[in-house]
């Protein structure tokens, strides 16, 4: 015992489904508590990685006794012990209830949520990009959002009105980690007008009724773009905000596109000049 890892001896054995820590973790499946609290939970090790790469320590990390040993979860364990984060070396049972169903993990993390303050347009780099996400419904579709703006190097997402929660267990899991590295912050619609009327390049919206391909010019840095939720598109007010509005085209007898693939083929052509292999 004396010579057992001073890291590994900060884990606390937990098997009780009682346990207040355990009740602490599950509880943050309601929004209502994550609100409150301020925390959130992310599952599995690639996850993880991706919040220790982007310097974003765990308050609490929980994973299964035996899968610690060594490897990764090992590693992760001697990351969140050394930042102070309490560690929780579970049961199956336990962690079989901390854990999502249909996809369990050995481990897993409850973080500090992180919000960004609104961008200064007077200061932005001339290839900014912001995007602007108006009553977003689906997790699933804003974790895929948020995991493309990573992926084209974006500089971050304002989430105004409705918008669901980015950091629910559904969005985390979609954004495969990519919610440590994304800046997000929540703006209201006057909010966020007002930060428009300071916009010093385009602002486009994405719109059924649009006459102008999305793919006719290049877009004038710096871009915020403006998306709207999965049924109703943009509200009138945002509409009416944008300085260039343009559409998608489609062969088929569709009237929209899945909103995370309509945001990826925007982002993507607007970068269009920037991204290359």
């Amino acid at each position: 015992m004396g010579n057992a890892d001073p890291l590994r001896r900060q884990a606390r054995a937990i098997t009780s489904l009682q346990n207040q820590s355990v009740k602490a973790i599950r509880a943050l499946h309601m929004r209502k508590v994550r609100r409150q609290s301020g925390l959130f939970v992310a599952e599995g090790a690639s996850l993880l990685l991706m919040a220790r790469d982007a310097g974003w320590p765990p308050t609490t990390l929980a994973y299964l006794a035996a899968s610690a040993k060594a490897g990764v979860n090992a590693a992760l364990v001697a990351w969140a012990c050394a930042a102070g984060a309490e560690c929780l070396e579970v049961a199956p049972a336990v962690l079989g209830k901390l854990a999502t169903k249909d996809n369990p993990q050995t481990v897993l993390g409850v973080f500090e949520q992180r919000w960004a303050r609104p961008p200064d347009p007077a200061t932005l780099p001339s290839s900014g990009l912001w995007l602007a996400l108006e009553g977003v419904r689906d997790p699933g579709n804003l974790g895929t959002i948020i995991r493309t703006l990573h992926a084209v190097g974006a500089s971050g997402a304002m989430l105004i009105g409705s918008t669901v929660d980015p950091y629910s267990r559904e969005a985390v899991r979609a954004s495969m980690g990519s919610i440590f590295h994304v800046p997000l912050l929540r703006l209201n619609c006057a909010a966020f007008l007002a930060l428009r009327s300071q916009w010093l390049g385009e602002v486009v919206g994405t719109e059924l009724s649009a006459c102008q391909d999305f793919r006719a010019q290049p877009y004038r840095h710096p871009v915020l773009l403006v998306m709207g939720s999965e049924g109703a598109g943009l509200s009138s007010a945002l509409a009416a905000a944008c300085s260039r509005r343009v559409k998608i085209p489609m062969a088929g007898r569709l009237d929209s596109l899945n909103l995370a693939v309509a945001t990826g083929l925007m982002l993507y052509e607007v970068c269009r000049e920037r991204l290359k292999l």
